[in-house]
């Protein structure tokens, strides 16, 4: 049986995307959604971003320029979920949960905090001047991102393992103390490219705004050329042959070229094309690529409103996930209804939570089906038809075990597989993608137990 693999992304939004963020993080990370095995999530990690930064202004500017870039780039939002972390009120209160199983030795170890206490001790300050709570706090933040949605795996850069691992420190002991047996999260692992390029600024070292270094990604057309025009070259003038391995300007466009136009820029370098030309190569072939992109990162920053609708919807869909979620974990420490607790004893409290049923029939041909039924009578499956009453019973049996369900989403429906075959199917026409995904949700907590 295939199982989609959950990937989670977060992009921090406290700057402008130059061209550096685009080849290293935003493309690959776009091409890896269009897996049809991947279920991807990214969000806007502005809560993050409080961290680093005091400035509304920018914040606000940062989140915008950020969304508009990666729609523009091109990431298809009904192929993911793409949402705001300040949309989700479940993640704070994760967080919460979460920091108060947290062991405080474990984020004394955390490299930005240690980072800042020794640079303060350097000084002779006190170890903790100018550190927030929020800095400590970060990696369990961060946990709750990753742990909320359960992934699989997270794409990260080398200095961001620690942060992962620490995600599953903190996952494993809530699952420890509250679990009862049950896994409430999975164990995430860290998902490092190491194809993936690191762009050299105008100067050779690695583009970054730190260095003042960076190439515009979306500003105009203009200011990309201006930039380009600042690279630093050898002093070898036209006519003279030029080292391509040893230059920053072949290494920009080796990774926006196909390998005919590499090896063609190669060639004209080692034949003694002048650097100004090679610039204007540069250009010509990055404008090329990026003009289409560049036009609707303009078009949606202009209409603010179409971006705000898209993240609401990707809101929508990351909450039917995440509330049902945090109301079982909201359970399991013992933050319960007292009206639920008083209703019955905690028997009967247990038989009325598992009200979903499966209800079994019997078709005119003499193969056997069945329903699956909510609390409140809604159909949320219907499965596909089998030959003796036997095969029906194994499969509602496996739909109630626990394991992961591989459900496939249709356009205005889904699916749901066992061992390879689709077993089941949704009976709902869903309006839309947050609809289907709502209606997936609902399936997952009606399968978390249920009754015959």
């Amino acid at each position: 049986m295939t199982t989609r693999t959950r990937i989670l992304t977060g992009i921090t939004t406290t700057g402008t995307p130059h061209l550096g963020n685009y080849a290293g993080a935003i493309r690959p990370a776009i091409l890896a959604s269009q897996d049809a095995n991947a279920d991807s999530f990214y969000f806007l990690a502005d809560y993050h971003a409080l961290i680093k930064c005091d400035d509304p202004q920018r914040i606000q500017r940062s989140r915008m320029e950020i969304a508009a870039t990666w729609l523009a780039g091109g990431l298809d939002v009904n192929r993911v979920t793409f949402y705001r972390q300040s949309d989700i009120p479940e993640i704070p209160e994760l967080t919460w949960l979460l920091t108060c199983v947290a062991a405080k030795g474990l984020l004394n170890r955390a490299h930005a905090y240690k980072a800042s206490v020794d640079k303060n001790v350097e000084t002779g300050e006190d170890p903790d001047a100018g550190i927030t709570m929020g800095l400590y706090g970060y990696p369990v933040l961060m946990a709750a991102d990753i742990l909320m949605f359960n992934a699989h795996k997270v794409p990260v850069g080398r200095d961001q393992i620690q942060h992962v691992e620490m995600a599953r420190d903190i996952g494993q002991r809530f699952n420890h103390l509250f679990g009862n047996g049950k896994e409430f999260f999975t164990m995430p692992e860290a998902l490092i490219e190491e194809s993936v390029a690191t762009l050299p600024g105008l100067d050779g070292r690695k583009m970054s705004k730190s260095y003042d270094n960076t190439i515009p990604l979306f500003t105009s057309a203009k200011d990309m050329k201006d930039a380009i025009s600042r690279i630093v070259t050898d002093s070898r003038a036209p006519g003279e042959a030029k080292d391509p391995d040893n230059s920053h300007l072949f290494t920009l466009f080796q990774a926006f070229a196909s390998k005919a136009q590499e090896e063609e820029f190669r060639a004209e370098l080692l034949q003694g094309l002048g650097w100004g030309e090679a610039k204007n190569r540069l250009f010509q072939l990055l404008d090329g690529q990026l003009g289409e992109a560049r036009e609707r990162y303009h078009q949606l920053i202009s209409r603010p409103s179409d971006m705000e609708d898209l993240l609401l919807i990707g809101a929508k869909k990351a909450r039917a996930v995440a509330a049902p979620f945090l109301a079982e974990l909201r359970e399991a420490v013992g933050l319960r209804s007292f009206v639920e607790q008083a209703a019955a004893p905690v028997a009967a409290k247990k038989k009325a939570a598992k009200a979903a049923r499966f209800v079994s029939f019997r078709e005119d041909d003499g193969s056997f089906r069945f329903r699956l039924l909510a609390a409140d009578g809604e159909q949320l499956l219907l499965s596909r038809n089998f030959a003796d009453g036997k095969a029906a019973g194994a499969v509602t049996k496996q739909l109630q075990s626990g394991q992961t369900l591989d459900i496939r989403s249709e356009a205005y429906g889904f699916n749901v597989w066992l061992d390879g075959e689709c077993v089941a199917e949704s009976t709902a026409i869903y309006a839309d993608a947050a609809e289907r995904d709502a209606g997936i949700a609902a399936l997952r907590v009606a399968l978390t137990p249920i009754e015959d």
